[in-house]
């Protein structure tokens, strides 16, 4: 492993013994299975799943353009952070740092495990303040958690920031690409071979439609991914979650079908809503949700909730006051959501 990441990681896991499960045991084929006390009468889910999800990865791996051994696969994003956090983190010592707004459960996972989180507020422009992020930097500063596209602003953060972050920062920088499949920006991936401290998640929730199975990536050079694979339940990927994401990557068209669904329709309310005159500003965005502003918020949402349509009211979060966030629907969706707007425009 690196000497930079390694240092890095307490004391407690480098000193870890893993768990050993049957299947991580035995590396092999074989008739028949009397290793791992399972229920021998085959029903398709009676065995115990790869550990290490091994033709999903190599599934991922040829679209992402990576290697296998350089993804992790857990429950959902959240279970990354979470490993995150406990690898290189000593409760009541170090901690960590946000970019709010942000996606809370960075400060959760943290919280959870006694973690202190400083918080350093993404400048008007809704970018990083590298400067400040820095300055607020030292030996007890672990991990960085950079939400690019960021949520919930919908906007992607400068590459150029994002070296200038992974260059200085003294632990390692966690780029959070959850709705990076709607962005045109390039995105931190292809930095992870450059950068021992980079670790990229990306998920099966948002672009893919499959945030039902929970299925989280973790991208970053090789051995970093090892230890994220010494600390995980032995099988944190289910066999049917496994299932329904190898049949999605075998039908990249109505991924990309969505995909581009999403996308005009994205656009098509970027022209609308700016029309309506309670509507102070549409920031632009590169997710599949648009950040509105507007004078009554807390109005204009209970207007909507009355409609049967739900938005996520951010008006009290750090800059965005008076914001509501918009998730992109449907067309049906968002043409039921536009008439309700203009309903409201002119009562």
């Amino acid at each position: 492993m690196p000497a930079f990441a390694e240092n890095l990681l307490r004391d407690n896991i480098r000193r870890l013994r893993p768990y050993s499960s049957a299947r991580s045991e035995f590396k092999g084929a074989a008739r028949i299975f009397l290793d791992a006390n399972e229920n021998p009468f085959d029903n398709g889910l009676n065995r115990y799943p790869d550990p290490l999800q091994r033709p999903l990865k190599a599934r991922i791996a040829a679209l992402r353009g990576i290697q296998p051994e350089q993804i992790f696969l857990g429950n959902g994003s959240d279970e990354a952070i979470d490993l995150l956090v406990r690898l290189f983190c000593e409760p009541g010592l170090d901690r960590i740092i946000t970019l709010p707004p942000t996606y809370g459960m960075y400060e959760v996972c943290a919280g959870i495990c006694g973690v202190e989180v400083v918080q350093i507020p993404l400048t008007a422009g809704f970018q990083p303040d590298v400067e400040a992020i820095l300055a607020a930097s030292d030996g007890r500063s672990k991990l960085l958690f950079v939400c690019s596209p960021n949520n919930p602003t919908g906007n992607a953060f400068d590459t150029a920031l994002l070296q200038a972050l992974l260059r200085g920062f003294p632990g390692i920088v966690v780029v959070d690409e959850a709705y990076g499949d709607f962005s045109s920006r390039p995105g931190a991936l292809p930095l992870i071979d450059e950068y021992e401290n980079l670790v990229v998640l990306q998920t099966f929730s948002k672009a893919w439609g499959l945030a039902g199975i929970r299925l989280g990536m973790a991208f970053a050079q090789a051995p970093l991914i090892e230890w994220f694979n010494k600390v995980k339940p032995p099988y944190n990927v289910n066999q049917l979650t496994q299932n329904a994401a190898m049949e999605a990557l075998r039908e990249p068209e109505l991924f990309h079908r969505q995909l581009a669904t999403i996308l005009a329709e994205r656009a098509i309310l970027e022209q609308a809503l700016p029309l309506l005159p309670m509507v102070e500003q549409v920031f632009p965005s590169d997710a599949n949700f648009i950040l509105v502003k507007t004078a009554e918020p807390n109005d204009l949402y209970r207007h909507l909730v009355s409609a049967g349509i739900i938005v996520r009211n951010r008006s009290s979060v750090i800059l965005c006051e008076g914001c509501l966030r918009i998730t992109v629907g449907t067309p049906e969706e968002n043409r039921q959501l536009l008439d309700v707007l203009k309903q409201y425009a002119t009562a």
